[in-house]
């Protein structure tokens, strides 16, 4: 059945629930209610693909509206037939004080140590309440002719938190499936087809770079394999985005991407400089608070530097501290079956300060506007325990230095 949900509007106020159904399309309707509210229904759509000898199942998405703040709603899929019962809780209203927990999971796919990785999120005694999830989902084209049943698989697997709590995804290089060899030329189709995201809310043309407002929280989601350069549509629309995010609404300002921009090991080096260099001028003049990206399957943090004086000729090209300068975070150990990225480059940089390579997950615990507590948990150690932390400074409101080592 494989039921997930995230985010339907930028608001919080609505929510995408999205499943399959097997052997026929079924009912298109959502049926849900509150504790305080009737029953209501709501109506969908539903889509199917063909991928080389692969035909989906019937996928539906149907947008619940309308909802209320900070409240328990239950719901139905499959009326009429193989009925399920789910329930959500919807954020708070967006305000500059609003207490939130973010999960962040990244390049998770469908292995030991992937559900590892998942059943420790869940008895995370810090309770997220939303996961960030960083790209690369299923990992279905490790597969012969991209087995596209990986992708059933998946919905399964993690559906046991995603129908429960929004996931809010971003697209990362396992959901490219371009494989022209068996005929496949047109990028991420599975993923578009299964995972939708509210990306017209936020005047996005295309599904891979979007936003949304969650509690005290501006969440950007940027696309690492989607043209970024100077007049395509992505970089046009994260010139005219960034102004529009409001500190004394919501002071936080986190970005999602997959490839990352800070990475000192030899896995995936460098393949995230040239979006750096187009966008991080960007982050450090609107001060954005942390970017957390995947593709190297290891943790690392970074401290608060920039690297945006080189102009080619002038040799200033090693990354210097700056208060203005969000953290860099790699998240992308989820637990896939490609192993850990345990090479790194040696000695470690002065920018990073710390990196380790296990599976895990991490929580981004907003306080208020001025504080929230991060931490990074590794898979083999018990729930409570953090292995990586930090209290963050907020870069709008509380600009006081933050770093963690002596640098």
């Amino acid at each position: 059945f494989k039921v997930h949900i995230t985010q339907g509007d930028q608001l919080g106020k609505a929510v995408i629930v999205s499943w399959v159904t097997v052997e026929e399309p079924g009912s298109n309707t959502v049926l849900y209610w509150s504790a305080y509210s009737k029953k209501q229904k709501s109506e969908g759509k539903v889509t199917t693909y063909k991928f080389y000898n692969y035909t989906s199942g019937y996928i539906h998405h149907t947008t619940i509206r309308n909802l209320k703040f900070n409240t328990k709603y239950y719901y139905v899929v499959g009326i009429g037939h193989t009925e399920r019962q789910f329930w959500f809780i919807t954020p708070p209203e967006v305000g500059p004080d609003v207490p939130y927990t973010f999960g962040l999971i990244g390049d998770l796919g469908q292995s030991f140590d992937s559900n590892k990785t998942l059943t420790h999120y869940e008895l995370n005694p810090q309770k997220g309440q939303a996961v960030l999830f960083v790209g690369d989902l299923s990992y279905a084209d490790n597969y012969p002719n991209h087995d596209n049943v990986r992708w059933d698989t998946w919905g399964r697997f993690t559906e046991r938190s995603v129908a429960y709590q929004p996931w809010i995804w971003t697209a990362g290089n396992h959901e490219i499936d371009f494989a022209p060899e068996i005929g496949e030329t047109k990028p991420f189709k599975p993923y578009t087809h299964r995972y939708h995201v509210p990306y017209k809310a936020s005047g996005s043309t295309a599904p891979f770079w979007y936003s949304i407002k969650r509690a005290s929280a501006y969440i950007i989601v940027l696309s690492s394999y989607s043209a970024y350069g100077k007049y395509t549509p992505q970089y046009q629309w994260l010139e005219q985005e960034l102004p529009k995010v409001n500190r004394s609404e919501t002071p936080w300002l986190i970005v999602l991407m997959h490839s990352p921009w800070y990475n000192s090991y030899n896995y995936h080096y460098m393949e995230g400089e040239t979006m750096r260099v187009m966008y991080e001028p960007w982050f450090v003049k609107y001060k954005v608070d942390v970017v957390f990206a995947g593709h190297v399957h290891a943790y690392e943090r970074s401290e608060r530097i920039s690297n945006v004086a080189y102009n080619i000729v002038n040799g200033i090209c090693i990354p210097v501290k700056d208060q203005s300068a969000p953290v860099y975070i790699t998240i992308g150990d989820g637990g896939n079956l490609e192993g850990l990225a345990t090479n790194m480059t040696e000695p470690q940089p002065a920018y990073s300060a710390y990196r380790e390579a296990s599976f895990g997950h991490a929580t981004f615990d907003i306080k208020n506007r001025t504080h929230a507590y991060y931490g990074w948990h590794r898979n083999q150690d018990g729930y409570a325990v953090t292995a990586d932390s930090m209290w963050f400074f907020n870069r709008y409101h509380h600009p006081v230095d933050d770093s963690t080592s002596a640098q």
